[in-house]
């Protein structure tokens, strides 16, 4: 069994990944998830971490980096499980830059969504904190679910604009 994330352990990932980086690039990368969660604090640990890059290359060593640090590390996005937002591009949170590599928060609203759609407790829990801490604005993220074209749906055969619409609504009546 691999040791939880802390934010200690994320850090070593960090310098890890830059470590291990191809020479002659410069590259992004973006956490997500319990990843975001115990960096910004809000969450002790997490059993995984969750990345996200448009460069794969910057991932070449993976294995090994999960080996020697003895940890979860899974590929993943928001639109891998619900629609994109517009203007994702323009929201991820800047965290750090070491060696080639700087790392970003993916998008609060992104991450906000897909929380809220999957609807764990831990992801509310979540969901919450980035409206408490002010990394999402109700309204804009309700602006935002509104603007999602219907034809975005139809790559998310388990999603209904409805059903997405109805979970966006009982988690913002928390937030009235």
């Amino acid at each position: 069994m691999r040791e939880e994330l802390t934010r200690d352990r994320l850090i070593s990932l960090m310098k890890e990944l830059a470590r291990t980086a191809p020479r002659g690039g410069t590259y992004r990368v973006y956490l997500l998830g319990g990843g975001t969660a115990v960096y910004l604090g809000w969450r002790r640990s997490s059993i995984d971490v969750d990345l996200f890059s448009d460069q794969q290359d910057v991932f070449g060593d993976i294995q090994g980096i999960k080996e020697r640090l003895n940890m979860n590390i899974e590929f993943a996005r928001p639109e891998d499980f619900v629609p994109p937002l517009r203007g994702t591009p323009d929201r991820h949170v800047f965290v750090d830059t070491i060696g080639r590599i700087t790392f970003y928060h993916y998008d609060p609203y992104a991450q906000l969504l897909s929380k809220v759609v999957r609807g764990f407790k831990r992801d509310l829990d979540d969901a919450g904190e980035f409206v408490r801490r002010g990394m999402v604005d109700p309204r804009r993220f309700r602006k935002l679910v509104d603007a999602i074209p219907d034809s975005a749906y139809a790559r998310y055969p388990s999603l209904s604009r409805h059903g997405v619409e109805e979970a966006v609504e009982s988690f913002l009546s928390k937030f009235a």
